[in-house]
């Protein structure tokens, strides 16, 4: 099937939401309390910010330990890398993701103010000015020959869902209403006329949708 443009365990709200637009600093997702959205994914065995041993089996944890299978490259929006808006002010803050980001690849971070590229541990972040077929063309190539994951933040899927570029999807529901933010979709089904659908419950509460290309 070549090189798949994936977007793996995205969570959103019952209501469609997956952040908010007060983005800060302090808050990431620009809405207090973001772990009710992915409570889920770090109540797991394969959760990549354990600690200690245990976590829960089953379906949630699949969908956790395969973050990383098979995924050669990412691409994210600048809002996922961090909140600094227009021309960076300070080049030596390099993110949300401490000295282990959690990619392990190569990393495209769409953003109109490029900036060098830098790695901490085994992810390097590029930063590119294109539009969303240019980025991922070169994520395809800075893949060799694995899938490349689009992480988000919403608008960025948004945009790549709007281009036709994405093959499939995985996005977990979690069983909480956010009432406004930033919207994935009015209702999965939104999707159906480009993917299949098939909707997963979990004992978590969460509900997983999986999309593939019709």
């Amino acid at each position: 099937m070549g090189q798949l443009l994936r977007v793996m365990n995205f969570c959103v709200s019952q209501d469609g939401f997956a952040a908010a637009e007060n983005q800060s600093l302090e808050l990431p997702f620009g809405l207090p309390h973001p772990e009710r959205l992915f409570s889920w994914a770090g109540a797991t065995a394969s959760w990549v910010g354990r600690t200690e041993s245990g976590g829960t089996r089953g379906l949630d944890d699949y969908f956790t330990r395969d973050f990383l299978n098979n995924i050669g490259a990412e691409i994210m929006g600048r809002n996922k890398f961090g909140p600094q808006r227009g021309p960076w002010e300070d080049y030596e803050w390099q993110g949300w993701w401490g000295d282990e980001p959690p990619f392990r690849t190569p990393v495209f971070v769409m953003t109109h103010h490029p900036r060098p590229s830098f790695s901490l541990s085994d992810t390097t972040f590029h930063f590119v000015d294109a539009d969303p077929a240019t980025v991922l063309a070169q994520a395809r190539e800075a893949a060799d020959g694995k899938d490349v994951r689009l992480g988000g933040g919403v608008t960025t899927v948004r945009e790549f869902l709007d281009a036709d570029l994405v093959d499939s999807l995985h996005v977990a529901v979690a069983p909480v209403e956010l009432g406004e933010g930033l919207p994935l979709w009015e209702s999965p089904h939104d999707l159906e006329d480009r993917f299949h659908l098939e909707v997963i419950p979990s004992p978590s509460g969460v509900v997983h949708h999986l999309f593939w290309r019709r």
